[in-house]
């Protein structure tokens, strides 16, 4: 079987096997409802609480701030739904141009009940206009909810000025920190934030497990209602083996060292750029692992699958729009031509990526590229 280069980290993380191993007994014996007062029911709920506490520590929360979810989507739409949900006189949301689909489209719902959304513009290198947000946000901002780490272009965004001016707006202030949590440090306190959304999957956790911070004092109408789960925020059984599992996950992604990553990634930029791609984002606040390359006169679907017969997975951009969206939103907001997002890579390497394996995907792409 051919060798997997498997370069498409921001989509999804292979599970880690210790983290399958500790899945594994919880379903096979901590099995019990953690809702149940027996004795397998308390050691589920002990088991859960203990990873609520080791995320809030990770983000400088407490414990009963962290709602577990079935991942990012949810926690994101429980946030915007659930604050336009409670009475409020406020009408205006503001979004960057460069939020995830389950932010974007979220808003662009609620624009259809009556709220004001703005977008927030970016510069060429993605980072955000402070200035914008400034003379625009007021009294009238409801919610304003701005990427942390962008799941396509990388750019990583200064939430402390952000957070600076909610606060003195009574704003409430909500981050997608997906692609930076456990990667990133984030201070919830510091930076004034209200909400932050994460998921496992992006840190060799299981599919189907992510949190919301939600700043304790705060109400939120729930999306779910039939059950007094997650002190009577989020209906449902707890997914006990998913959120252990999470727990495992971040321990482990604690104790990798980025900054070798991020050398690796340097140093293919640097080729990539000889072969004449052009990097899109900043590369000066960007995550350590991202690289998102166009290439003029690229088809980059066909470049995906010639490259994934060679053993080499990487993608055009972010799972959840690859086949639906014919224009890529994030790519227009930081000005690319057309002819050069028809000709766009998103590469996002992982600690098992060695300057080996770039070195034959730099040689298989070379060959695309001519």
């Amino acid at each position: 079987m051919k060798k997997i280069i498997y370069l498409d980290n921001a989509s999804t993380t292979q599970v880690r096997k210790e983290v399958v191993e500790v899945m594994n007994k919880v379903m096979l014996e901590d099995y019990g409802n953690p809702s149940s007062s027996h004795r397998l029911g308390e050691e589920a709920m002990k088991k859960i609480n203990e990873v609520r506490g080791k995320i809030a520590n990770e983000i400088g929360a407490k414990a009963n701030e962290i709602i577990f979810t079935s991942g990012a989507t949810e926690a994101n739409n429980l946030v915007l739904n659930g604050v336009c949900g409670m009475e409020n006189s406020r009408k205006n949301i503001f979004i960057s141009a460069i939020e995830h689909s389950s932010v974007y489209e979220c808003a662009m719902n609620l624009k259809s009940r009556g709220y004001n959304i703005v977008e927030i513009p970016v510069n060429v290198d993605g980072i955000i206009d402070i200035d914008f947000m400034e003379k625009n946000i007021d009294e009238n901002t409801l919610l304003v909810s701005v990427i942390h780490g962008n799941n396509e272009i990388g750019v990583l965004q200064d939430l402390n000025s952000i957070g600076k001016i909610c606060k003195k707006n009574g704003t409430l202030f909500h981050s997608d920190c997906v692609q930076s949590f456990g990667k990133e440090k984030i201070r919830v306190r510091y930076w004034n934030l209200d909400f932050i959304s994460a998921s496992g999957h992006k840190i060799g956790a299981s599919k189907g497990i992510g949190f919301l911070y939600v700043k304790e004092g705060l109400k939120l109408k729930p999306l779910f209602v039939g059950g007094g789960q997650e002190a009577g925020r989020r209906a449902g059984t707890e997914n006990s083996p998913g959120i252990v599992g999470f727990g495992k996950a971040l321990e482990i992604v604690k104790k990798e060292k980025w900054e070798d990553v991020r050398k690796i990634r340097d140093y293919f930029v640097k080729e990539l750029i000889k072969l004449g791609g052009r990097i899109n984002g900043s590369l000066d606040n960007r995550l350590a692992n991202n690289i998102n390359v166009s290439f003029k006169g690229l088809n980059g679907e066909n470049a995906i699958l010639r490259l994934s017969e060679k053993g080499i997975m990487c993608s055009t951009g972010s799972a959840c729009n690859e086949k639906k969206e014919k224009e890529n939103r994030i790519l227009r907001a930081i000005g690319i031509e057309k002819s050069l997002m028809n000709g766009t890579l998103r590469f996002s390497l992982g600690f098992e990526t060695s300057k080996k394996d770039i070195d034959y995907v730099l040689k298989e792409l070379k060959k695309i590229v001519e």
